[in-house]
C-alpha cells in the first residue's frame, strides 16, 4: 500500500478525491495533516473562460479523533476561483458523500459548505 492511500484510511471518508495530502507532519504529541482541494471547475462553469483560479483560501484547522495516542489536527483549504465577468472571487461549496453513516464534526460540515 503506497503511503498516500494509508493516510486516507485515518481520515474522514468522502474527502479522498476532493482533497489532496499535500503535507504530513509528527510531533510527540501531536500529527498534522494538511489538505488542499483539487482545483476543479463546477460543471456549469467548466467551460466559461471568465472564470479562473486564484491560490487557495488561508487554512482552516479542525482537530480529528486521536490517532495512536496523538491529537490529529487536520489543515484544510479551499480553490479560490475569479469571476473575471462579476469581479467576484468565490470558492465552490464541497457536497460530501457519506457512504457509510460517518458523521462530520460541525467544523468540517461547515467547513466543506463554505459556512463560517
Amino acid at each position: 500500500m503506497k503511503r498516500e492511500d494509508f493516510i486516507w484510511e485515518f481520515l474522514p471518508q468522502g474527502l479522498k478525491g476532493v482533497f489532496e495530502v499535500v503535507n504530513v507532519e509528527k510531533t510527540d504529541k501531536e500529527f498534522h495533516i494538511y489538505l488542499d482541494e483539487i482545483r476543479q471547475k463546477s460543471e456549469e462553469d467548466r467551460y466559461r473562460h471568465a472564470v479562473v483560479g486564484k491560490g487557495y483560501t488561508d487554512y482552516c484547522t479542525i482537530q480529528d479523533h486521536l490517532t495512536r495516542g496523538r491529537a490529529t489536527f487536520l489543515h484544510l483549504r479551499k480553490c479560490k476561483w475569479l469571476d473575471k465577468d462579476t469581479g467576484e472571487i468565490f470558492s465552490y461549496d464541497i457536497d460530501y458523500v457519506n457512504e457509510d453513516g460517518t458523521l462530520l464534526s460541525r467544523e468540517l460540515a461547515a467547513f466543506l459548505k463554505g459556512e463560517d
